[in-house]
């Protein structure tokens, strides 16, 4: 996909997920750098690390299972208190490791009015978005859903960002991954996903990351912070913004069930926050162009965990359609995967980019 792509020899900077196209979860805006002024540095005597295949396994894993936990912990709690739940604990999560590493948050007036934008558009709207479309389908519908997310970032790239001109494939790459979309809602038996609104919410939430991405492409790139230290301010703000409205928008939960509060915190402290630490060491050992193809596992995961363990019944033209998204999203960065230097940047999940 195209999403701002950057120059030669030059890293995306403010995406937690540098290249990620899902991530409810996604994830926070903020890693999308290799290491350099302002971000951590790593010497050659630094402990031990597990070996990045592990450890991309391990993040596919995470985002994957962040639907699963959704769809958990909205048995219980309301969307918007899942919403605001994952966002405040994967902010905890962020700056614990901001003290343990003595970095600073941002202080800048400006900065944190770009951070607080971001973070409305990448975590308090799309997971809130997901939280209520999962209320109405199924979490690998929303999974597949989600895949939508880099074809977004592209389509809102070349509309708002000077200089980006779709090429041939990234035209084909949209025009392929919106035929996807129309073969998941089975449009020729009338949307046929079970309830449209919630399919409709899923692909809002998509596209709310979309636009989220260029516009942290736009403001946040190049900001003289480190990554983690963006990702944990963004965090907090988004946590701040969905704390300003629940209350007033739902009741508070009078019990707190274990199962449905484990997986509010773990969907929170690992699939938000641990999982951008985790691309963030992907993006510094792997590189950012293979560190983004985790996105392509995290539907195939979200459907397993689905069907799995929460015996969701899927339509076959659902995974169909999820595999041609899929391909239109990889054909529409196939030129700037090819360009020396250069890495495709896409959305998140953060979601997320990263997780999304």
């Amino acid at each position: 996909m195209d999403s701002p792509r950057p120059r030669a020899g030059e890293e995306p900077a403010s995406s937690p997920c540098p290249a990620s196209r899902s991530a409810p979860h996604a994830a926070p805006a903020a890693a999308v750098r290799r290491v350099g002024p302002g971000a951590p540095q790593h010497s050659g005597t630094s402990r031990r690390r597990l070996d990045w295949r592990v450890r991309f396994g391990l993040l596919a894993l995470v985002w994957g299972l962040s639907f699963l936990f959704v769809k958990i912990s909205g048995e219980v709690y309301a969307p918007l208190q899942v919403s605001w739940g994952r966002v405040a604990s994967g902010a905890a999560a962020l700056l614990a490791v901001l003290v343990v590493r003595r970095q600073p948050l941002p202080r800048a007036g400006l900065l944190w009015l770009h951070l607080a934008v971001a973070g409305l558009l990448l975590n308090a709207v799309p997971f809130t978005l997901f939280a209520y479309s999962e209320e109405r389908i199924s979490s690998a519908l929303a999974g597949i859903c989600n895949a939508t997310t880099p074809l977004f970032t592209l389509l809102v790239a070349v509309s708002a960002l000077p200089g980006e001109r779709p090429h041939r494939n990234q035209v084909a790459g949209m025009a392929l991954g919106f035929a996807g979309v129309l073969v998941v809602f089975g449009i020729w038996n009338g949307a046929d996903v079970g309830d449209p609104a919630g399919a409709g919410m899923a692909l809002g939430a998509a596209s709310s990351m979309g636009v989220g991405w260029v516009y942290v492409r736009r403001f946040l790139t190049g900001r003289g912070h480190s990554a983690l230290s963006l990702a944990a301010a963004q965090l907090t703000a988004g946590a701040v913004e969905l704390a300003l409205v629940t209350p007033f928008l739902t009741s508070a939960p009078t019990t707190f069930p274990a199962a449905q509060t484990l997986s509010l915190l773990i969907l929170g402290a690992l699939g938000t926050g641990a999982a951008f630490l985790m691309q963030y060491g992907l993006v510094r050992d792997a590189g950012v162009t293979l560190a983004s193809m985790v996105t392509y596992l995290v539907p195939v995961i979200s459907t397993l965990a689905g069907v799995i363990v929460l015996h969701e019944a899927l339509n076959w033209h659902q995974p169909v359609g999820a595999v041609v998204i899929l391909a239109g999203a990889a054909l529409s960065q196939h030129r700037a995967g090819r360009t020396a230097g250069s890495a495709p940047v896409a959305s998140g999940t953060l979601e997320e980019r990263c997780t999304r």
